[in-house]
């Protein structure tokens, strides 16, 4: 089998010899029947981007002056509770928290974790609230400059295997698994998974993606831990962890979903072509990647089976929104269902736009243009066509942090 190490390919790099692909340019050129060669390729950036519930962060922050109150019981940040501890700081005035990415304000179950995380990155003024033991209330605000240490833990993160929903039954299901209750009668499906580019989908068993190794997390070195939770060869993830005060907002934040605020995030891994196996895995595509569909309310009931060419194919990664057509109404349904809150006011703010396709599929005034296509599929040995209404993985997010990582391993800043 040819082979080759790791060394030899950093010497390439660093000679401004390695051939480096990001995986979406390595995928386009295998359907065109130009792939190149184990001889011909170095690396290959993978990444994905999607709603990742098992977020949290671990926060450290001083709230008032040291002997203000023996130690913090309760602590919530815009109103949105965090879990005191494990260290007392006993008199200090400061706290440490782990926050939990899916846990909702206490007054509004679309705002949490996730949303809360990308707006203290963003520096705006967090409201604190800390409830003593010993019966004090302390409220103070709060910066990303006040912050002392901010440590994202994802307990499972990057997927390899999801599952699409879709609504069989009568009844409209409310789920994580879609940004509104779920109607039924089969009239829509919603998707979570990058596919191809995804980095599980290129390293098939964990050749190259190993505890210890380097990746980026919402644009920020990190690490990965090892497997994450639910973990299993058939249905692989990664527990990964890196430093919140260097990631980019522009890579995570809230995900308002049917049972309130998600959080989603992104990551890009290289896969260093060390051996012939390891090329051979990277020549998967869309239309090799099985996806089972099942009932929303059944979850691991399948219904059937598609894969994610048929989901992804060529269509849209964002709405274009034509302000023409829109009227203004007085209660306007994208700006309430928007996940990501990327619609206010007759703006459609592109930076926070995640591509799900809510805003195109439920607007009645036709205002934004998007195709997120359709599925055929067999169902109860009937064929069906369902739209495609929510999709809550990011492929534009994933393929910007694959180029921005394949950047910084041919500049010499992300080292192999």
């Amino acid at each position: 089998m040819k082979k080759r190490d790791i060394n030899q390919i950093n010497e390439k790099i660093d000679n401004g010899e390695a051939n480096i692909f990001t995986a979406e340019e390595f995928k386009k050129l295998i359907k065109e029947d130009n792939a190149p060669s184990f001889e011909e390729v170095d690396v290959v950036t993978t990444g994905t981007c999607g709603v990742m519930s098992g977020t949290a962060a671990i926060l450290n922050f001083i709230v008032s002056e040291p002997g203000e109150f023996i130690r913090a019981d309760k602590v919530y940040l815009n109103d949105v509770p965090a879990f005191a501890g494990p260290c007392p700081n006993e008199w200090l005035g400061e706290v440490d928290v782990i926050l939990h990415g899916t846990t909702h304000s206490i007054n509004d179950k679309n705002y949490g974790g996730g949303f809360l995380l990308k707006e203290i990155m963003e520096g705006k003024p967090i409201d604190v609230r800390v409830e003593s033991v010993d019966g004090k209330t302390i409220e103070n605000t709060i910066t990303r400059e006040d912050i002392n240490r901010a440590q994202i833990v994802g307990s499972r993160m990057a997927f390899k295997n999801y599952t699409a929903f879709t609504n069989p039954g009568s009844e409209a299901i409310s789920s994580i698994f879609a940004a509104t209750p779920l109607e039924g009668n089969l009239s829509g499906l919603t998707f979570s998974g990058c596919g191809e580019i995804n980095p599980l989908e290129n390293d098939i068993p964990h050749n190259v993606i190993k505890t210890g190794k380097k990746v980026l997390l919402n644009d920020a070195e990190a690490f990965i831990l090892g497997d994450g939770t639910r973990s299993n060869p058939q249905k692989p993830n990664l527990m990964l962890s890196g430093d919140l005060t260097q990631m980019n907002p522009y890579y995570f934040g809230g995900f308002k979903t049917g049972e309130g605020g998600e959080i989603y995030n992104t990551v890009a891994i290289p896969i260093p072509v060390l051996t012939e196996e390891i090329y051979n895995n990277l020549l998967i595509k869309d239309s090799d990647v099985n996806l089972p569909v099942a009932d929303i309310k059944g979850r691991h009931l399948p219904l059937t089976e598609t894969n994610y060419y048929e989901l992804w194919k060529d269509y849209d990664l964002r709405p274009k929104y034509n302000k023409d057509n829109c009227s203004n109404c007085n209660s306007c349904e994208v700006e309430k269902i928007c996940p990501t809150n990327a619609f206010s006011n007759q703006n459609l703010d592109l930076s926070r736009c995640f591509g799900c396709g809510m805003c195109a599929n439920f607007c009645s005034h036709n205002s934004f243009d998007m195709n997120t296509g359709s599925a055929d599929l067999e169902i109860n040995g009937k064929g069906v066509n369902i739209p495609i209404i929510c999709r809550q993985s990011d492929r534009l997010r994933a393929n910007k942090l694959s180029l921005k990582l394949k950047k910084m391993i041919k500049d010499g800043e992300f080292k192999l």
